[in-house]
């Protein structure tokens, strides 16, 4: 089943010199593509990065009180940790 898009009515203005522009006409035309879906293609995956990155993390009722139980009474720590934190403390030594 082919995927749906949405109509795109909305309108950014961008400005470049001439030389940016023709380089972005280039590569679109590589691609095959109209220069709006390469810039859109190029940049909307940075985009959701960035705000996942800043936005908070919501976790669900069960899984909030999992990490308060975690943290009131915190597991033991494996042998690689213990191993790992003993490799640290010799490195900070010097």
């Amino acid at each position: 089943m082919p995927k749906t898009r949405a109509a795109r009515g909305e309108r950014i203005e961008l400005r470049t010199t001439k030389e940016e522009k023709r380089l972005l006409a280039s590569a679109a035309a590589y691609e095959q593509v109209d220069l709006t879906g390469f810039i859109l293609r190029s940049v909307m995956p940075v985009a959701r990065e960035v705000v996942s990155q800043a936005e908070p993390t919501k976790l669900s009722r069960r899984d909030s009180l999992r990490v308060l139980e975690l943290l009131e009474h915190p597991p033991a720590p494996t042998s690689a940790l213990v191993a790992a934190a003993r490799r640290r403390a010799a490195r900070a030594e010097y």
